[in-house]
């Protein structure tokens, strides 16, 4: 499917995969509009996309802000003169015991994965019941679809998303709207640095892996043809299958080939 004349926002666009999915989409001749905090990094992804023929918009904002995600929503509108996909990509993980994780870090995860997820949903719905067609795209994990040891708190923001994704998808089954949750595995992004950063330590694992681009990929060719659920790394299903049938065993797996921390 040709996407030329399309429009996206993305949240999160600044850096990771959020800054992947721009470039890809924008490649695609998407016309994207970047979401986040930093001014600076958004100004340089938006001079690198223009500069190689796409177009793009940058919005600095704060997806825990909802006035803040409906303003970047309506630049999109704006500016492109519509809005065909949404895609909610901001967040950030900690790692620690449930006694490790501080209340006021919780709400944040809280706030910055599910509701700037939620406000999301909130700001490019009405425009696609409007226009009767339109694609929302959240991007989760694949903690999501399994926790793992030491990550309870971002595991059960990621799934917040499925569940809130999930409902969706069923809301406009049969409608022009469709509802995608992609399931990444860990990814090659600045979320260990930033964790390292805010908390003085960053965390590995010895579990599958995968590029940004390879997200970006996956994420491109649900757009050109959607589908509920996409896994960009294809042998990580065979998680949530397994853990549905046998969630002991799955429990061993996960705790051998989880996370470690590293640092202090």
């Amino acid at each position: 499917m040709d996407l030329s004349g399309r429009v996206a926002v993305v949240t999160g666009a600044s850096s990771g995969i959020g800054l992947a999915l721009a470039q890809h989409l924008a490649r695609e001749r998407v016309a994207v509009v970047l979401g986040a905090r930093r001014a600076d990094r958004l100004d340089e992804a938006v001079t690198a996309i223009r500069a190689a023929g796409g177009r793009a918009e940058a919005v600095v904002m704060d997806v825990t802000s909802e006035p803040d995600v409906a303003r970047l929503v309506q630049h999109a509108q704006t500016t492109f003169g519509r809005l065909d996909v949404m895609i909610c990509n901001a967040g950030f993980g900690f790692y620690g015991t449930v006694e490790q994780t501080a209340p006021e870090t919780m709400m944040r995860m809280m706030n910055v994965n599910f509701m700037g997820t939620f406000y999301g949903a909130r700001a490019a719905l009405p425009l696609f019941r409007a226009q009767g067609h339109g694609h929302l795209i959240v991007i989760s994990s694949i903690v999501g679809q399994r926790g793992i040891a030491l990550m309870s708190g971002y595991s059960a923001t990621k799934a917040a998303q499925v569940g809130f994704v999930e409902a969706l998808r069923t809301e406009f089954s049969g409608s022009g709207i469709a509802v995608t949750v992609v399931y990444p595995v860990s990814t090659e992004t600045e979320f260990r640095s930033a964790m390292e950063r805010d908390y003085g330590y960053s965390v590995s694992g010895l579990g599958p892996k995968q590029s940004m681009d390879d997200v970006a990929r996956a994420v491109v060719s649900c757009v050109k043809r959607p589908r509920a659920e996409v896994y960009p790394h294809r042998a990580s299903r065979a998680l949530a299958i397994v853990n549905a049938i046998a969630p002991g065993l799955t429990d061993r797996i996960v705790r051998k080939y989880g996370r470690r921390r590293e640092g202090a």
